[in-house]
């Protein structure tokens, strides 16, 4: 699962014929997963199972009736092998463990299909079933690239242009290899279109979506080498609350049974699935500050070279607000809502200088800089220019709440 703000939500107020449409695909969806199941014997005295998945995340999920995702037919497969139907409740991912906390654990559904499988992902409160893949990073390239040149390893990247995503494993993975030139993408749809356009020779990035857009988008014209290492690979399973053992064990039971059929829907999707090439480790002074144990879209890549502002330095310019608020509501609205306005006060902007007084400028440097990993907050020093990240501070003073207590 990827846990990154990824800019794929309309900020738009969706028209009412719009939300008609949306409600439509959404019936029809639910209808064409009920249908195999009901078609297979579904008891209905038992209840449906309840998918939370993401509408809009292909390979994964889609709340497209043509294409419900690698997930969903997954979770699909499994609920006719438990004689039961299929509802789904729909939430987006690029919360990342929030997701998690206010669709499963909030009770909204009974399972997640492709958490990943690690003992520190949300702690005791979440149990897994056995593995049913795994997902990582891969190697993409010409297919004629393999005949003269293989991929095992980091030396055969040497002389090479390779794209790596921003602030993930690939990147702190390659980050002293003087040798390799690294190309510094922002997704793997940036990845691939760099590949494509010639940019660079190799590509190294996150490989559920390589893939599918390998086969959806450029032919299956690119070789995709699955890669194994810390901070690489991860087995990935269907996810449950602590409370739902007797249903974990029910998934367990006829996961085996199932295999052939999961093979088969990743083939579908264009997901690599085959045995991983193992590539090395990280070095310790690069390694992401998040962990090599949790998979991640987007990882937070350690401070290094450049230093955080602090409220002396960054306050010698004052930033374009008009500039800052089109960033901010592009990239950081996401999670922070548009134009700052956010129900969860945790997570409300606009009470910035309330939390931190004299030193919200310094606060926010640092954070911006530095992200705040175990919140689920990426660095963004190495994406927007300071100039870029004053502009969004004089934004952010625009808005402050001066009324009552915080």
């Amino acid at each position: 699962m990827s846990v990154s703000c990824i800019a794929r939500n309309e900020l738009r107020t969706p028209s009412r014929n719009t939300r008609l449409e949306h409600a439509i695909r959404t019936v029809l969806l639910s209808a064409l997963l009920m249908v195999p199941a009901l078609a297979a014997g579904a008891d209905e005295t038992k209840p449906p199972l309840r998918l939370c998945a993401d509408p809009t995340n292909l390979p994964f999920s889609s709340d497209d009736p043509g294409k419900p995702g690698l997930y969903l037919e997954i979770g699909q497969a499994v609920a006719q092998k438990l004689g039961r139907t299929v509802s789904t409740n729909w939430y987006k991912s690029y919360f990342g463990k929030r997701t998690v906390r206010e669709t499963l654990l909030s009770k909204q559904c009974d399972a997640m299909v492709g958490l990943p499988l690690v003992d520190d992902f949300m702690g005791p409160a979440v149990i897994f079933s056995k593995p049913i893949a795994h997902e990582g990073y891969a190697l993409v390239g010409a297919r004629d690239r393999a005949k003269d040149r293989k991929l095992a390893g980091i030396d055969d990247l040497k002389g090479l242009r390779v794209a790596v995503q921003y602030q993930s494993t690939p990147q702190n993975l390659l980050a002293l290899r003087d040798d390799i030139q690294k190309v510094t993408v922002l997704s793997p749809e940036e990845g691939m279109a760099a590949l494509e356009q010639g940019k660079v020779d190799i590509a190294f990035i996150w490989a559920p979506v390589a893939g599918w857009l390998n086969k959806t988008t450029y032919g299956d014209k690119y070789q995709i080498v699955s890669t194994e290492g810390d901070g690489l690979l991860w087995a990935t399973a269907i996810g449950f609350a602590k409370a739902s053992g007797a249903l974990r064990d029910e998934v367990d039971a006829v996961l085996p049974s199932l295999q052939p059929e999961i093979s088969a829907l990743f083939a579908k999707y264009g997901v690599p699935n085959g045995a991983p090439v193992k590539f090395g480790e990280a070095d310790q002074a690069t390694t992401s500050s998040v962990g090599a144990g949790e998979p991640v879209t987007v990882g937070q890549a350690a401070s290094a070279e450049k230093p955080v502002q602090t409220a002396a330095t960054a306050g010698d310019a004052k930033g374009d607000a008009t500039a800052g608020r089109e960033v901010f509501n592009g990239t950081c609205a996401h999670c922070h809502g548009p134009d700052a306005v956010q129900a969860e006060r945790k997570i409300d902007l606009r009470l910035l200088k309330k939390r931190y007084a004299d030193d919200m400028e310094s606060t926010f440097w640092k954070t911006v800089h530095d992200g705040r990993p175990a919140k689920g907050m990426p660095a963004w020093k190495d994406v927007f220019s300071d100039d870029e990240l004053r502009n969004v501070y004089a934004y952010l003073q625009s808005v402050q709440d001066t009324g009552g207590s915080n």
